[in-house]
């Protein structure tokens, strides 16, 4: 919390520390830590050094600090420490309080309905409530009024205070034995104390941890050594304050992981506590708000000295002093916003936090670590999400030698048989292929050591009913550092892991075996034109024929008096005129041609008609005898989905099946359906087992995978392969990691 007791008091924690500070002029605060709260001493410190280096030149004026370190439990000792620095004049207190008063900004959201929405989200009814201090039962009634707005009832079986990590481990040990039901445990306690419980009842092998669903009340999910749980059958679901992924943070944190523990006790890692993390942002807070009244009226400090005649509040004097800076400073940081290490950071007109995020995590045993969604303050309304699981932090070291997690596929991915030069294959000098040549490119740009591991159960990754996901998304999930291989983005995937950007663009076509090609026989001639073109140049023939013998009868000019018989004779009788319309089809020509005008005319039309069919004919013949023609019994996935006589199917797990699966297509919905009740199966496991099916299906079965691979599989011997259709998508390849991986 922020106060102004005569001063301003940031309340950040329920846990027990007091910080202030002040500047050169002017005693603005100081600190009172607890001697447990070596953290966040630490990062106050840290904070106000930032500060001093960053904004000195812009808000002119210096932040000192001046702590005490004590025991908080000591009332004498607190109450002493806060005289010393109030008669001093300090403006302003960090601390803890439990108070509502009007002189206090809360650094600590309020976030009891983002539990209520949790509970609600898994479905519970009753929930066992363990707290260990007197605001658990201030909260535990906040929990019963929240629960009315949203017409349901929490019935609380047991409330019970926990005194120390015994008494919580014995606590819920009775009610393992009493109840034979799930127990859906909701601790009230600091995060260290919470993990020592839940710790010794996992120690217990005479306990079904299966059984237990914590959900944790503290806001430092992710400061548990959250790999102690992944072996141990409980789940736990928490609350995250601090995103690891924040600018702000990463920037703090980038120069915390730098100090020195020896002068800077509790840093030089690279995590901060979100109570630590509070107490740097009531620095910057305070900062801001002090800097922009400055700002604002270069005489603000000055002018409110004067009006208090320089007196300080004072322990021992029975007058009433009113330092005059008090609600100035507190109306200024109900209007500060900024984006701090806890996130966004505004207050409303009663001093508590708006506006915020809290990520919510959930560990369990079938899948580690992952974030399950948010809780936003603004919408009031939890967000669930695919779970997007988190690294175990053992195997983050730059300096080590990456592991490259692909799949075996032909031209990806292949072993090379024969080796380079004659010489032995060492190390991954026996594979080949794209990803092979794109791995080490990568590796050589961005500068590190790598090895390659293939998939252990040869899938893409698809995620299981039981929360986790198999093949190479499981693998980057659990230890691999990236994975190069014909790996397509989507959605679902990209929602636990990060990709690049493409470094092939594709689709999903369909591959079947290749038709054999049609034979030669004794009509092969007529190939090149249609059976109707054939049947329309015979009746052309034959008419023609007939009008050239007509009009060579009504004609004059074609009558003439024979050489031999002196008689009057005509050339075109219907048997010559038969041979001259099919000389000129032949292009052959013959003795007689027509003398009249109306026969050279339609003489002259069957030449030009000849010479166009006879071009065309040419043409077509080239071709035809160029290239085996071949009859496919499917051309598209709609004659694919409408027929029944050839199966078709795809890998069982990979975006491929995703795609049907998820289609609002409806034919690639009744192909969804078709594959999925076909018996025997139609999915495959691998893609040398759907390749195989094909060629030995004798043309009844079709794989449906990537274009690019049926490209290369068709065109590579024996030949047997064929893609028809189009692309049914538009896809891409691209290189993945673990979320937030340095790569």
């Amino acid at each position: 919390m922020l106060c102004f007791p005569p001063a301003p008091l940031l309340s950040n924690t329920a846990g027990a520390k007091i910080l202030y500070f002040q500047i050169l002029v002017h005693h603005i605060s100081c600190g009172i830590f607890d001697q447990r709260s070596v953290q966040a001493l630490t990062a106050f410190r840290h904070q106000i050094h930032l500060v001093n280096r960053a904004y000195s030149h812009t808000y002119r004026f210096h932040v000192q600090n001046e702590t005490s370190v004590l025991d908080i439990t000591d009332s004498f000792a607190v109450t002493n420490a806060l005289c010393h620095h109030l008669s001093r004049g300090d403006l302003a207190i960090i601390g803890n309080s439990s108070r509502n008063d009007s002189y206090q900004i809360y650094m600590r959201p309020i976030y009891i309905n983002a539990i209520v929405e949790v509970i609600l989200h898994y479905g519970w009814d009753k929930v066992f409530f363990f707290y260990d201090t007197d605001e658990g039962l201030i909260r535990l009634q906040q929990l019963f009024q929240a629960t009315n707005k949203y017409d349901k009832t929490i019935i609380t079986i047991d409330t019970k205070r926990i005194t120390s990590v015994e008494n919580g481990y014995e606590l819920l040990l009775e009610l393992h034995k009493i109840q034979d039901t799930d127990h859906r445990i909701l601790l009230d306690v600091r995060t260290d104390r919470a993990e020592q419980i839940i710790l010794k009842v996992m120690s217990n092998s005479s306990i079904n941890n299966a059984r237990f669903h914590f959900l944790l009340g503290d806001l430092g999910m992710l400061e548990m050594n959250l790999t102690n749980f992944k072996i141990g059958g409980v789940n736990i679901t928490g609350f995250q304050l601090v995103d690891p992924y924040n600018q702000t943070a990463e920037a703090f944190l980038a120069s915390w992981s730098n100090l020195d523990p020896k002068y800077w006790p509790g840093a030089g890692t690279k995590s901060l506590n979100y109570e630590a993390a509070l107490a740097a942002d009531g620095v910057l807070l305070f900062t801001r708000a002090f800097g922009s009244l400055l700002h604002k009226d270069p005489s603000f400090l000055r002018r409110n000295r004067m009006a208090s005649y320089g007196r300080t509040v004072k322990c021992t004097d029975d007058s009433e002093v009113r330092v005059g800076q008090g609600q100035a400073i507190l109306e200024e940081m109900k209007k500060v916003r900024f984006e701090g290490i806890t996130g966004h950071v505004a207050f409303s007109e009663s001093g508590h936090r708006k506006d915020f995020t809290l990520d919510v995590y959930n560990v369990a045993m079938t899948r580690g670590t992952a974030k399950i969604g948010f809780w936003n303050e603004k919408e009031g309304r939890f967000h669930a999400q695919i779970p997007r699981l988190l690294r175990d932090p053992d195997v983050i070291n730059v300096n080590r030698t990456r592991i490259v997690t692909t799949i075996k596929k032909e031209p990806y991915v292949m072993f090379r048989h024969v080796p380079q030069d004659g010489e032995p294959l060492v190390a991954d000098e026996n594979l080949e292929g794209f990803c092979i040549d794109l791995t080490r490119a990568v590796a050589k740009k961005v500068g590190f050591e790598y090895k390659f591991m293939f998939v252990k159960d040869g899938s893409y990754g698809s995620f299981l009913p039981n929360g986790t996901w198999d093949g190479i998304v499981g693998e980057l999930i659990r230890h691999a550092d990236m994975a190069i291989a014909p790996f397509t983005i989507t959605a679902a995937r990209s929602q636990v892991i990060d990709f690049t950007k493409p470094f092939m663009s594709l689709g999903i076509s369909i591959m079947i075996k290749r038709p054999t090609p049609i034979g030669k026989h004794f009509f092969s001639f007529m190939e090149p034109l249609s059976s109707e073109i054939w049947m329309c140049i015979v009746f052309a023939y034959i008419g023609v024929s007939v009008v050239l013998f007509l009009v060579s009868r009504f004609s004059p000019n074609e009558w003439h008096i024979s050489e031999t018989q002196q008689t009057i004779a005509n050339d075109f009788s219907i048997s010559n005129s038969l041979w001259f319309t099919l000389g000129a089809f032949m292009q052959q020509g013959c003795d007689i041609s027509p003398r009249s005008v109306p026969g050279r005319i339609v003489g002259t039309v069957w030449w030009f008609f000849t010479l166009i069919i006879i071009s065309s004919y040419t043409a077509n013949l080239a071709a035809f005898l160029t290239v085996e023609r071949m009859l496919t019994p499917i051309d598209s996935a709609d004659d694919l989905a409408r027929q029944t006589e050839i199966q078709y199917g795809t890998i069982s797990s990979g975006s491929t099946t995703s795609f049907f699966k998820n289609s609002q297509y409806p034919i690639y919905q009744r192909m969804w359906a078709y594959m999925n009740a076909a018996q025997p199966t139609v999915f495959v496991k691998t893609h040398d087992e759907g390749l195989r099916r094909v060629r030995e299906s004798n043309g009844k079965y079709a794989y449906i995978t990537e274009s690019t691979t049926i490209d290369y599989v068709s065109n590579k011997k024996p030949c047997d392969t064929l893609k028809v259709g189009g692309n049914l998508n538009q896809d891409s390849f691209g290189i993945a990691t673990p979320v937030g991986s340095d790569l």
